[in-house]
């Protein structure tokens, strides 16, 4: 089950900017730090090694020449899962940082360098494999298991390092410029293992909301559209490759859980819906429109399939790639503003469509010769250029004098901004967007909350978030979260949400004053209302200046409410903004009074394993700060309960106990 990770901030830059610096003050602490003492031996069995041990007959040249080309195939692997993609980057730079020094030894052979360099290339083989899975693997697995691959990847780090420690330097001549290289890649590799994870927050949210029970949003279109494309899993091509992805995972014992396996497949189904395919068995069979069910003796040739529909083609076309597709199919795609190959995801040089004859002939003669009966081609109520005629309309009767045809006009976009991308797409071309915001201050309660959810709606395209948020839309919306109704304020609510995606919008949401609005709705709204205002205020807590924000809003009395009510399910997202806040001197102030304290210790007692983990991480965050709390959770018993999570929580929550108890064993305060 995905849970909320800790968050870090200033985590969230670009891939390029990956250096990082060591200060003199953290060079001192970490050269105090103590060590963890662990075997070598059983280091090294905790990580599996496919290939073949080393020969006697192998030459120290040989294991070196080896982790170089390890090191050049890693340098040839431009993208990684989004998901992991800053961490693959930092660990194939902390690799390639060895490469002067692994120059430097060639040469040398005795017995302990051999022995080095072997451990050095077992540590290089287990990285190549991580980010071999980083590149290839399931990506919705890499979103939902992230905790998991985190821990390999901090396994690694620390496998590294204690190699990197006892480098033979007495029998290898190096540089002194080398050595101090190798000195400074493991104070940044004693850094990475104490890092903070980091974890993209509205993912996070999302894939909480679409694997719960009970959230009424899990079917939530907007919601699975917008995990579609943080995932990149928008296309039939990628699509057909994640299947592949999790066929091959799922054929490795021992991976996969059952509820693992069950979240994997419902999530696949809910993206291969949102492109029109039928969620059938997908992983054991190949996914065939409806109407072609009744001949399940054929097996229809894949060239005869359009990559956009998976459907026979009628009337196949060629584009400037060479790709073939439905003419239909692929003229969708172009009006609704695409100029790629949405195969290939290649640039187009023009739009011109070449009708493909002779796949045609052979599309009919294989039918004919199988008796196979093509199946009438379904014709839409309305053609593309009847929907752009429909919007056009819709966007000129938005600035009609008559009330009810703006009240008409504005309903009927809402529900055509709902029903998929190319809608969207369709309306903000048409001009829409400057209307619906000089809608949001209209006298008519009922064109207020039309015109702030078409703009959410809207705001699942990100071009479309730029564009409302250009408008000035922020302070309006704002306005209607404050003094509309019902329906109005939890929509604006949820729009706030998905336009603080963009970072420059939560400063903007910040500084117009839309935090306390956000805070009133968490303690007065509905369910639905408290939801939205949380996910919103999640979100904008990312930013350091909102956190204090949120604290001057009195934020912290609602989240200690919704811990104490079960029923509402909010306890892990409620427990995920009182961490961050945590992490604010205010913040800890605020919360970190006996009552939540010993509220904390009960969940780590008796909570569900994703209550646990969140109570621990918000435990170890005010501990890591000011240890009173901990001699206060020692008082309501913390230590046993602990003791039992590092060995019977999750991934996420045994680390988090056992750096607890490490905290407590080194504090001579305690």
């Amino acid at each position: 089950m995905v849970v909320m990770m800790d968050v870090d901030e200033e985590a969230t830059g670009d891939t390029e900017n990956l250096e990082e610096e060591v200060t003199a003050e953290e060079e001192e602490e970490e050269e105090e730090e103590e060590e963890e003492p662990i075997n070598d031996e059983v280091v090294d069995a905790m990580v599996e090694i496919h290939e073949e041990e080393v020969k006697d007959d192998d030459d120290c040249d040989g294991l070196v020449s080896e982790i170089l080309s390890v090191i050049e195939f890693l340098d040839q692997i431009k993208e990684y899962r989004r998901t992991q993609q800053k961490e693959c980057f930092n660990l194939v730079r902390r690799l390639k940082i060895l490469v002067p020094f692994l120059e430097e030894i060639r040469g040398f052979e005795s017995p302990n360098c051999r022995h080095f360099v072997n451990r050095l290339r077992k540590v290089f083989l287990v990285a190549k494999k991580l980010l071999e899975t980083c590149n290839n693997g399931s990506k919705i697995f890499l979103a939902l298991d992230g905790e998991s691959v985190m821990t390999r990847f901090h396994s690694t780090y620390e496998k590294l390092n204690r190699v990197l420690v006892k480098t033979p330097f007495d029998e290898l001549v190096i540089s002194h410029e080398v050595k101090e290289e190798i000195d400074s890649l493991c104070k940044q590799l004693k850094k990475a293992k104490r890092r903070t994870d980091t974890q993209d927050i509205e993912l996070a949210v999302d894939m909480m909301v679409v694997f719960s029970k009970t959230d009424p949003r899990n079917s939530d279109s907007a919601i699975i559209e917008r995990l579609a494309k943080k995932l990149e899993l928008q296309t039939i091509d990628d699509l057909k490759k994640e299947t592949i992805a999790i066929k091959s995972l799922i054929q490795e014992k021992g991976v996969l859980s059952i509820e693992t396996k069950q979240h994997i497949i419902e999530l696949l189904n809910k993206f291969k819906k949102l492109q029109g395919l039928e969620a059938t068995d997908i992983l054991y069979q190949p996914v065939i429109n409806k109407s072609f069910t009744k001949s399940t003796s054929l097996i229809l040739p894949h060239e005869f399939l359009c990559p956009i529909t998976l459907e026979i083609m009628l009337d196949p076309v060629i584009i400037a790639t060479g790709q073939t597709y439905e003419k239909e199919s692929i003229q969708k795609w172009f009006d609704a503003g695409h100029k790629n190959c949405p195969k290939t995801r290649q640039e187009l040089d023009h739009l011109s469509l070449a009708p493909n004859f002779a796949l045609k002939n052979l599309i009919m003669q294989w039918c004919e010769k199988n008796n196979f009966k093509i199946p009438e081609k379904e014709t839409s109520p309305h053609s593309e250029n009847e929907q752009k005629d429909e919007v056009s309309l819709l966007v000129e009767a938005l600035s009609s004098s008559h009330l009810e045809e703006q009240r008409r006009s504005v309903k009927q976009m809402r529900l055509l901004a709902r029903e998929n991308p190319e809608n969207r797409v369709l309306i903000a071309n048409a001009g829409a967007i400057p209307l619906l915001v000089q809608l949001l201050s209209y006298p008519d309660s009922g064109i207020q909350e039309n015109a702030v959810t078409t703009l959410l709606n809207l705001s699942i395209d990100e071009i479309n978030k730029k564009l409302i948020s250009n408008e000035g839309a922020i302070p309006n919306i704002i306005e209607i979260l404050e003094n509309g109704n019902r329906e109005a304020r939890e929509n604006s609510a949820a729009a706030l949400f998905s336009l603080s995606m963009l970072d420059e919008n939560k400063v903007t949401i910040g500084l117009s004053n839309g935090i306390p609005p956000l805070v009133d709705l968490l303690q007065h709204g509905t369910v639905r209302g408290k939801k939205d205002a949380l996910t919103a205020l999640f979100n904008l807590s990312l930013n350091s200046a909102n956190k204090g924000r949120a604290i001057d809003a009195g934020i912290v009395q609602p989240l200690l409410n919704l811990l104490k009510d079960k029923n509402l399910g909010m306890i892990d997202e409620a427990l995920s903004i009182l961490l961050l806040l945590a992490s604010h001197p205010e913040g800890r102030q605020a919360i970190g009074q006996l009552s939540f304290i010993e509220t904390l210790v009960e969940f780590i007692r008796q909570g569900t394993p994703k209550n646990k983990e969140c109570a621990t991480s918000v435990l170890l965050e005010l501990g890591s700060n000011n240890s009173s709390f901990i001699l206060a959770a020692l008082q309501f018993g913390v230590y046993e309960y602990l003791v039992e999570i590092t060995t019977s929580g999750t991934n996420r929550a045994q680390r988090k106990a056992n750096a607890l108890i490490q905290l407590i064993s080194k504090s001579e305060q305690i």
